[in-house]
């Protein structure tokens, strides 16, 4: 017999029971449940000539066309399935708006021995519950400073001293400048972006803070959902102030040994925001593999606009602390201490 789930019902399960998102591959690759596995009801083509049939013919014509085209493929899917979960024999399905494609899918599963829950409004209603969840209050403290701070490695140090923390930009593959997408993995789309936001968010304790690193709204291509990104703006900054010299130590240390190609792509991209002289001597010094030149006049821009973005905060929620050593341990315990002192 197919179960029907909630939302957080079928969350609760996926903790330990394989989802199966039958979906056409290209809704899939756009964007998905974080650990679902793609065993599509109809292909990218086939799914589109279903949908042509309905528009044109209505429902009963398009199931005709839909069986035709699923008839051969069973077989397929039931083999597919079974590898899945072999020991319980148990499996969650779910498509776009939990309708005729779960639950045909888990139907043909059921009769085929395995266990299957479908999701009650399909993909659309756990993304109504993604987009809303960051709506809900919580205690977040943001991680501030200009590029080359050493923000990242002090995230992890406060996670690894027992603070709870979302690194938004290893999740949207991205580190935020003109040369953040360097080195990293392609970008998922917003939609899957908070997917993957939503998974680790809903894991953490709601009645302990958050730490997050101050971003724009946006990481490179992927958008913050707009619900937290207001959270994160009127929430308490801990300003990490680090010496410039020791800010293009860093960078260049990040940034050596990367495609060289991509640093002078990078550069041209913020010709308008550099101006042409500032440009030019950029250019000039990466030519030279002068990689602390470059950081030292791209840093002047970049160092410009993060103080203008962060004279929008109320300066009251803004709490600076000058680091003169470069010491993301050390910096960690005394932000944990000061957060403490102010709960």
């Amino acid at each position: 017999m197919v179960h029907q789930l909630s939302v957080d019902e079928f969350l609760e399960k996926a903790q330990t029971l394989p989802i199966i998102d039958v979906r056409s591959p290209g809704e899939f690759d756009h964007a998905h449940i974080p650990g679902a596995v793609s065993i599509p009801l109809f292909d990218n083509d086939e799914r589109a000539q279903v949908g042509t049939k309905y528009k044109n013919a209505g429902k009963d014509a398009a199931v005709l066309v839909g069986l035709d085209l699923v008839g051969p493929k069973l077989a397929g899917f039931v083999k597919q399935s079974k590898k899945l979960n072999q020991p319980t024999k148990e499996v969650l399905v779910h498509c776009w708006r939990g309708g005729m494609r779960s639950g045909s899918f888990a139907w043909l599963l059921d009769t085929a021995g395995l266990t299957a829950s479908t999701l009650v409004g399909g993909y659309k209603a756990y993304r109504n519950v993604v987009l809303s969840a960051f709506a809900e209050p919580r205690t977040l403290i943001i991680l501030g400073g200009k590029t080359g701070s050493g923000k990242t490695d002090i995230l992890n140090e406060l996670a690894r001293q027992g603070e709870q923390i979302i690194d938004l930009e290893k999740l949207a593959h991205h580190k935020g400048s003109t040369y953040g997408a360097i080195g990293q993995l392609r970008q998922p789309a917003t939609e899957q972006f908070e997917n993957t936001l939503f998974t680790e968010w809903r894991q953490l304790d709601a009645g302990r803070r958050i730490w997050l690193e101050d971003e724009s709204r946006n990481i490179g291509s992927c958008f913050i959902p707009i619900a937290l990104w207001q959270q994160m703006q009127v929430a308490p900054v801990a300003l990490i102030d680090l010496p410039k010299k020791t800010r293009i130590s860093r960078l260049v240390t990040e940034y050596t040994g990367i495609d060289h190609a991509l640093l002078v792509e990078a550069t041209e991209r913020i010709r308008k925001r550099l101006g042409g002289k500032v440009t030019k001597d950029a250019l000039d010094a990466l030519a030279q593999h002068d990689y602390a030149t470059v950081a030292d006049l791209t840093l002047d821009y970049y160092d410009k606009a993060y103080l203008h973005g962060l004279a929008h905060r109320d300066p009251a929620t803004v709490r600076s602390f000058p680091i003169e050593s470069d010491d993301p341990v050390q910096t960690a315990s005394q932000l944990i201490a000061w957060a403490d002192k102010c709960a």
